[in-house]
């Protein structure tokens, strides 16, 4: 296959319209091309060899974004314009020497090559893939669903940031990963009447921050908020809080629980059975809130201790993932996923063990001074 019909192959696959320019494309790659040649001989960089898939993909996305900048520039006259190929070339070679080759790289303490991250990593794949066949977007049929699948990438989205050496940052995430394996705990476990409650929850949301077609059903909803605050004694100033943890009510008994209060950690966490970790999201909150705690944060113990929390949280989701999809797949396809589990699982059983033990004698090594 000759160069250019390669090249023109590549920009279809990445869904790059002939009326974008594919003639104009192939020779803005050619002089970025040639003139990487010229970089590497008069640069620091001149050790590293140059990706001619990433440069074209910066050269096709600086287009894009120029012409959808310039819509009064014809592409006829971008063709003729010198200057726009030379002007397109030099700066897909700026961002691909500065973003690939120079770009600013936390410290890592740990990489997604670690045991420990990527048998959790290749989990985590396997769940979303399948996930991602499953009907969502609809929350009266699809809601557990759709909060199982956001807890998954949240999870992804925490094991990302730690192989990245952003330990703070993956800390705070995992607290919003907490608060939705919460709501999946107590969705799951109560049943319809608490998923119906979350439901009407979710429209009393919308009509709190005007989302409703018209002010007729927006008054509407807001007597029903008021009716049913009435019933539990709550006043108007706790309209937002109501409105948020209110679907509680869905729960059976749930205002007998000792110490309840329309919250998420009085509430929804304790509803869940998990408070004891609520010392642990307090200190997840300081960091999202932007303390002290996170400028001059230990990267050694916000690892240990976000990787230790991300484990146990995705073991509970993992929990409610199995259940759901063996009630719902095809035989073949539940004794491959036992069997991946049976290989796996016990992998990241081990490697959570592992790095609590670590964690411990990280901990105590620190207290000796060590």
């Amino acid at each position: 296959m000759e160069p250019k019909e390669a090249f023109v192959n590549y920009l279809s696959t990445l869904g790059v319209s002939p009326d974008k320019g594919y003639d104009l494309l192939y020779s803005a790659f050619n002089v970025a091309m040639e003139g990487s040649s010229q970089f590497k001989k008069n640069s620091p960089l001149s050790s590293f060899g140059i990706n001619p898939i990433e440069v074209c993909l910066y050269l096709v996305n600086e287009h894009l974004f120029y012409m959808a900048c310039h819509p009064d520039r014809t592409l006829k006259d971008l063709e003729e314009d010198e200057n726009y190929i030379s002007f397109l070339a030099s700066v897909a070679l700026d961002k691909y020497y500065t973003n690939e080759h120079l770009a600013y790289h936390s410290e890592n303490l740990t990489s997604r090559f670690d045991a420990s991250m990527s048998t959790l990593d290749l989990y985590l794949n396997f769940v979303l893939g399948v996930l991602s066949r499953y009907e969502k977007g609809d929350p009266q049929r699809t809601l557990i669903v759709d909060i199982m699948i956001k807890g998954f990438q949240m999870a992804k989205c925490v094991s990302s940031l730690l192989e990245d050496g952003f330990e703070t940052e993956a800390f705070s995430t995992w607290r919003t990963l907490h608060e939705n394996e919460c709501i999946l705990s107590v969705l799951v476990r109560n049943g319809p009447e608490c998923v119906e409650a979350y439901l009407r929850h979710i429209n009393y949301g919308i009509a709190f921050r005007g989302g409703l077609a018209s002010k007729e059903e927006t008054d509407a909803v807001f007597v029903d908020i008021k009716n049913r605050m009435h019933e539990v004694g709550l006043k108007s100033k706790d309209m937002k809080r109501f409105i948020e943890y209110g679907w509680l009510l869905g729960v059976k008994d749930v205002m007998s629980i000792p110490d309840f209060k329309f919250n998420f950690r009085d509430g929804v966490e304790r509803v869940a059975g998990l408070t004891h970790y609520s010392k642990v999201y307090e200190m997840a909150s300081e960091i999202a809130h932007s303390s002290p705690i996170l400028i001059y944060s230990r990267k050694n113990y916000f690892l240990f201790i976000t990787l230790l929390n991300l484990y146990e949280s995705f073991f509970r989701l993992e929990k409610f993932f199995t259940s759901l999809y063996l009630a719902t797949a095809k035989e073949e396809e539940k004794a491959a996923y036992s069997r991946m589990r049976q290989l796996y699982y016990g992998e990241l059983v081990a490697a959570y063990t592992m790095e609590k033990k670590r964690f411990s004698n990280w901990t105590e090594n620190n207290k000796k001074g060590k």
